[in-house]
């Protein structure tokens, strides 16, 4: 080692579902950010912060480039444009599958001014020969950014992922201390567990309208005592999210406390309510209360 020590904020951008979170997952070698197969799973800006003996890589994941329809969602993209402001490194994510149309786009919008390196994501749903195909094009098309073809969710390549990093990342001081994973408390990680597992469970328009809230957080000697709202629009969706006598808010919480437990390493006592908030996704004051400023 030459002394030399790299540190600087490295953002990941893309469309919603291009695999953005579960890329971040990969690189830090943990479940870190909540994840689905659903569309704007990501709501907050989420550092992730990569710390070895030469350099510190303070990840970001963003909320996925969409067209703003609530007050929530111009917090989303503001989230996205906070990320614009203090990138040393770009990373755009692009699900191979889709056109190439729409990575061009972002790239637009964006108008990156630091070194770019384009994923190409989901590598293994498509062939070989059309790998190597398509390669070329994104390569002819964006001759300035640094292009490595990826599968995040099978890992596939992701080693490539920081020494690419590192060729274009500034020399500096760490920017947090060497046991930092994030600049969130346990707290918000708890909540987006629970959130994860309502786009796992229920279908349609419900996680759209969810928020969680943690309102209780009591760590005991043998266990963590938590409890937490999950907040609606309409009567309608809290009588599907509570099931039949209950059944679906029982397995919500079942499955909750498992993701809590493995996140926190110890055992959880988990209690959840259900409240009705009309409109809360386009109310200023709900949605400073929810965290989402």
């Amino acid at each position: 080692m030459d002394g030399k020590f790299q540190s600087g904020f490295v953002n990941i951008f893309g469309a919603p579902n291009a695999g953005k979170s579960t890329l971040l997952n990969a690189l830090l070698g943990e479940h870190f950010v909540i994840t689905s197969a659903k569309v704007q799973t990501t709501r907050h800006r989420i550092l992730g912060i990569l710390n070895e003996d030469n350099y510190q890589i303070v990840f970001s994941d963003t909320p996925g480039i969409i067209e703003p329809k609530y007050k929530l969602h111009e917090k989303m993209m503001r989230h996205v444009k906070s990320a614009l402001e203090d990138a040393d490194v770009g990373i755009l994510v692009h699900d191979i599958t889709q056109p190439i149309e729409e990575i061009e786009a972002i790239g637009n919008m964006l108008n990156l001014k630091v070194p770019t390196i384009l994923l190409l994501n989901k590598i293994d749903l498509i062939k070989e020969k059309e790998l190597s195909e398509e390669l070329e094009k994104y390569k002819e098309k964006f001759p300035k950014w640094e292009i490595l073809p990826v599968s995040a969710q099978k890992k596939k390549n992701i080693e490539k992922v920081v020494p690419t990093i590192l060729n274009t990342l500034p020399e500096g001081m760490p920017y947090y201390p060497e046991d930092s994973m994030s600049d969130r408390p346990v707290r918000f990680f708890v909540s987006e567990l629970i959130r994860e597992q309502i786009y796992n469970l229920y279908h349609e328009e419900i996680p759209y309208h969810t928020a969680v809230i943690i309102q209780a957080y009591e760590e005991k000697s043998t266990l963590t005592v938590i409890k937490a709202e999950i907040i609606v629009t309409r009567e309608t969706q809290k009588i599907i999210l509570i099931g039949k006598g209950g059944s679906m808010i029982k397995q919500l919480g079942i499955n909750s406390r498992k993701a809590i437990e493995e996140f926190i390493q110890g055992k959880v006592h988990l209690e959840l309510f259900v409240k009705i908030r009309p409109k809360w996704r386009d109310n200023e004051n709900y949605l400073r209360e929810y965290g989402y400023n």
